[in-house]
């Protein structure tokens, strides 16, 4: 059985160079980088029942192997009946091995299997939807997508 190479190791052995050699970056401390990537699920629901903030904080904290905290308002808005301080979501900040090891997931069995998903909807109790931002050190929007594109993120559908 052979061992695939992690997304740091192709990184290293790959994308720099594949980078640099586009680009024409002079030093190879302006080569983009993966800075971070941060999970984060919103859900206004949570104010009002403090049972959904934490069955949130617990799943994402499953989803980054990382623990996660449960963000509050920062201004209450009379219209939605939110206070400041309430729970309305929860976030995990991913960086290093855990960022890489779980970008890797996110490429290699999530995105694939995307278009068919094996969830049963009698055992959902609420549909949440989660945004993952992955951070990196490019300058520009190419130079970052390139930096993705050579680490393996799918992306179907753009024209650049």
């Amino acid at each position: 059985m052979t061992k695939t190479k992690s997304l740091r190791e192709k990184y290293n052995s790959e994308v720099k160079a594949a980078l640099k050699e586009k680009f024409g970056y002079k030093n190879d401390m302006m080569i983009p980088k993966l800075h971070k990537i941060v999970l984060n699920m919103g859900v206004g629901e949570a104010s009002h029942n403090s049972k959904i903030a934490d069955a949130i904080q617990a799943q994402l904290t499953k989803i980054a192997g990382q623990h996660a905290v449960v963000t509050k308002a920062k201004k209450s808005i009379a219209s939605y009946k939110l206070r400041e301080g309430m729970p309305v979501g929860a976030m995990v900040t991913l960086r290093g091995e855990r960022m890489y090891d779980f970008l890797q997931k996110l490429i290699c069995v999530v995105l694939p299997r995307i278009r068919d998903p094996e969830i049963t909807y009698e055992e959902v109790d609420l549909v949440k939807g989660m945004n993952v931002s992955v951070i990196t050190t490019a300058n520009t929007d190419d130079e970052a997508r390139e930096l993705l594109r050579l680490l393996g993120m799918p992306f179907k559908g753009l024209n650049k």
